[in-house]
């Protein structure tokens, strides 16, 4: 006897196909901004409450949090250290190394448009570089290349979107995108 699955409700949403012939830059890109969008799509008609609803204990991860350290990442990675700006690091605390994941205060819908902000600034740094521009580690001293950037970031975005679809799976049975 074949067991039948049944599958919860798919995600569905309008996310950009990536260009089969593309040159490096052009190609990094598209595929980090492929998986900022789906990380959009997993958390979209999601309630405040919901999206701030954790995966299982003992865990801390919610989708909420996700969000806020992917916003974190995006000015960590390309406004502090690639571009060298001085702006100040986002939830963050010396207190508690999870803030960003263990406090939840705060508008969802401002938590969303500064994540937007920080990728249009990601967006222009990138647009104004070359896959062989460099940025120096701060803690280190150790420069990398934004290609080296690009590549840790789909290696980031790819592993947040996997948690996000099993907490947004937890939350209301919604899988895929």
């Amino acid at each position: 006897m074949t067991e039948h699955i049944v599958y919860g409700p798919r995600l569905t949403g309008e996310r950009a196909e990536l260009t089969q012939v593309a040159g490096e830059l052009q190609a990094l890109t598209e595929t980090v901004d492929y998986y900022r969008r789906t990380f959009e799509l997993k958390c979209a008609g999601l309630a405040p409450a919901q999206l701030s609803k954790r995966s299982v204990s003992p865990s801390t991860l919610s989708l909420h949090g996700l969000l806020r350290h992917l916003t974190g990442v995006e000015r960590w990675w390309f406004r502090i250290q690639f571009a060298g700006e001085d702006v100040p690091n986002l939830y963050t605390s010396d207190d508690d190394p999870d803030f960003e994941f263990t406090v939840l205060d705060g508008d969802v819908e401002e938590a969303f448009a500064l994540w937007h902000a920080e990728c249009e600034r990601s967006r222009a740094i990138v647009a104004a570089s070359t896959v062989d521009s460099t940025g120096t580690r701060i803690s280190t001293g150790t420069p990398f290349t934004l290609r080296w950037l690009m590549l840790r970031m789909v290696g980031e975005y790819a592993r947040h979107c996997g948690q996000a679809d099993l907490i947004r799976e937890r939350v209301d049975g919604v899988t895929g995108e």
